[in-house]
């Protein structure tokens, strides 16, 4: 395969292992937007050196999961790795075999670091080096096991990863000291992918809001502080539904037929008994959603508790006669999703409920104009403008308060309208390459 229009630090990062200067060092970070193409450099470089370096050793290349880094790494090796390099992938194992026609053949293991046990995949291993696929998604423990294991004499550690917060124990152990662990640590900005079209830069420009512009556009390792949510009333709302963009383009069809011959509807839930229980009813036309109408209730505030069976109640004149796709619940609202089920009429569906990643899809949701919120979801709206990131910690937190309406929402967006296919166009495929 022939490589064109490598930028510095992209050349670099593959080939930094030959160089006098760098190829002593027992590390590579690099670090930056994304799209700046660290990836495809780094795992052809890290083939490059391993099969040319050792022959008949064991590697690790690791991401959050297995699944990620099929669909991020393994899956492209064909399009990226030079056509001479045979690759024999043995899914049933998480391994792939590589050789070179020369008489190198070296094996490949994949491992997902997703939760603090991962670690002990990785246990009573030996390795000639690692790949660690978004390294900073990945717990320390297994991160520090993986490092460990790379005990065979010339082994070398490749990291790569869009920057978190400047807490961060990555930043903090790696980044910050790379002089002192002995590695060579490259930035990447978008500029250094010289095959990205200006208009692809710019829809990343917009996409993004807050501190996730400064991490994955700009690559700055930054405090995530603030409001969460860059929400303006002007842009983010709709008063009339169906909104007048849809009444125009339906001119002879009555209100109500629009929603029900054209689009879906769903409703989402927070569930809460002494906190609040929000609730979402939802419309969706290709791509777009509509938060038409809410249910928020506070035990607290009332100082009365309501049951699953009046919190039903409550679902069902939220639903009116309208035909509900599916009721979106917090996976451990158990009892609740066992009424709902119980008495027939609704599908339940439990959420997807990873925080950061589903903040993130919110964010550039409302950015891109894929979710609208009613002009009446007033507790919705109110939440938007409280809804704050924790001002210290490691880990990326929100505050826990005025977070309800804002916990339904990201369900919906990350269970519903993340697999929607025209809502992904409207994102440009930004997440593509999501869990």
């Amino acid at each position: 395969m022939i490589y064109q229009k490598l930028s510095k630090r992209q050349r670099l990062a593959m080939l930094w292992w030959q160089q006098p200067k760098f190829r002593d060092r027992d590390a590579i970070i690099c670090d930056g937007s994304i799209r700046s193409g660290k990836t495809i450099c780094m795992t052809v470089g890290f083939f490059l050196w391993s099969m040319s370096a050792f022959s008949g050793e064991k590697f690790a290349i690791c991401g959050k999961t297995i699944e990620s880094l099929r669909r991020n790494v393994i899956l492209n090796l064909r399009d990226w790795i030079p056509d001479d390099i045979e690759i024999t992938e043995r899914r049933a194992e998480n391994k792939i075999i590589v050789s070179d026609g020369c008489g190198h053949e070296n094996t490949y293991f994949l491992f997902g670091g997703r939760d603090e046990s991962s670690y002990m995949l990785v246990q009573g291993i030996t390795l000639a080096g690692a790949l660690l696929d978004e390294v900073v998604l990945m717990p320390r423990s297994f991160v520090e096991q993986v490092c460990a294991r790379c005990s065979v004499p010339g082994s070398k550690l490749w990291f790569n990863c869009n920057p978190g917060g400047p807490e961060h124990w990555f930043n903090q152990t790696w980044v910050q000291r790379a002089k002192e662990m002995n590695a060579l640590h490259v930035h990447f900005t978008m500029s250094d992918n010289l095959s990205l079209a200006r208009e692809i830069r710019e829809r990343y420009e917009r996409m993004y809001t807050g501190v996730f512009y400064r991490r994955y556009v700009l690559g700055e390792w930054c405090l995530a502080e603030g409001l969460i949510y860059q929400f303006d009333k002007d842009v983010h709302t709709f008063k009339e539904f169906p909104p007048a963009e849809l009444a125009k383009r339906y001119p002879r069809e009555n209100p109500k037929d629009i929603s029900n011959k054209y689009g879906e509807w769903y409703i989402s839930c927070d569930y809460g008994t002494l906190n609040p229980f929000s609730a979402g009813l939802w419309w969706v036309h290709e791509g777009r959603a509509y938060r038409v109408a809410e249910y928020y209730y506070s035990g607290r505030n009332s100082s009365i508790m309501k049951t699953d069976e009046e919190y039903y109640t409550e679902l069902k004149k939220l639903a009116g006669d309208r035909l509900i796709r599916a009721v979106i619940v917090d996976p451990s609202a158990a009892s609740f999703i066992a009424t709902i089920r119980q008495h027939g009429r609704f599908s339940v569906r439990k959420a997807r409920n990873e925080v950061l990643p589903g903040i993130r899809l919110t964010a550039s949701m409302l950015q891109a104009g894929v979710i609208k919120i009613g002009a009446e979801c007033q507790d919705a709206i109110r939440e938007f403008g409280l809804y704050r990131w924790e001002e210290k910690g490691e880990v990326d937190k929100p505050i826990k308060e005025n977070d309800h309406a804002m916990d339904d929402i990201r369900y919906f967006c990350a269970t519903v309208m993340r697999r929607d296919p025209f809502a992904r166009k409207a994102l440009g495929g930004l997440y593509d390459e999501e869990d």
